[in-house]
């Protein structure tokens, strides 16, 4: 005979979906998360998972006789956004890109064969090739660091303090769920699990970006 505690459905804890917030409005550009990014997983020269991009735009509006500038520069800390739904995994043919139940996305080099796929299909550019070894390579959330409890080494070496990493559900309810901000592209294809505060100008800019950055 079927039990009422048997027959009662048994709820288990959602896994925590890890990602990251960009504060935009905080950023100086000094590129201190894209070095230590650098220094940590000991990446080769063009090889860059985390990038600091310059965005600058604007024109002029005219009041009256008087025309008056209406320009803006900020920069934006990008790098892979773990996405709710990889594309970059769903077009590997080795299945060398998984992702785990917390949703950090990892590369399996042992298993890449170069064909530069993934790098083709993420509009964030994140996966990138390293040349030296004819294999992609990818930001993997310093992954080894957050199984330890410690942030990523770009969270750790901000000294403005722009980036932030957790749960993405709490990051959103904390700083909204906004990302596509220029020059990220819309977020309606991989569903990027990232919270974004923009800087008070990013309206202002729509054309320009630093391209060597993106």
């Amino acid at each position: 005979m079927l039990s009422l505690e048997n027959a009662v459905p048994q709820h288990h804890p959602i896994p925590r979906r890890y990602g990251f917030h960009v504060n935009a409005a905080s950023c100086i550009g000094c590129k201190a998360c894209q070095i230590a990014c650098k220094d940590k997983n000991r990446l080769p020269p063009g090889v860059r998972w985390r990038r600091v991009v310059e965005t600058s735009g604007g024109g002029w509006l005219r009041r009256g006789a008087v025309w008056l500038h209406a320009t803006a520069t900020y920069f934006l800390s990008t790098a892979c956004y773990h996405c709710e739904r990889p594309i970059c995994a769903e077009v590997c043919p080795t299945k060398a890109i998984t992702q785990r139940s917390d949703g950090i996305v990892l590369l399996d080099e042992a298993r890449c064969i170069g064909c530069r796929y993934c790098e083709w299909a993420c509009p964030y550019g994140a996966p990138q090739f390293d040349p030296t070894r004819g294999v992609m390579t990818k930001c993997d959330f310093c992954v080894d660091a957050v199984d330890r409890g410690e942030p990523p080494a770009c969270v750790q070496a901000c000294p403005m303090r722009v980036l932030e990493f957790g749960d993405i559900a709490a990051l959103r309810a904390a700083h909204g769920d906004e990302i596509a901000v220029y020059p990220l592209p819309p977020c309606d294809l991989t569903a990027p699990s990232g919270a974004l505060t923009p800087h008070r100008d990013s309206p202002l800019v729509d054309a320009i970006a630093n391209r060597e950055e993106i």
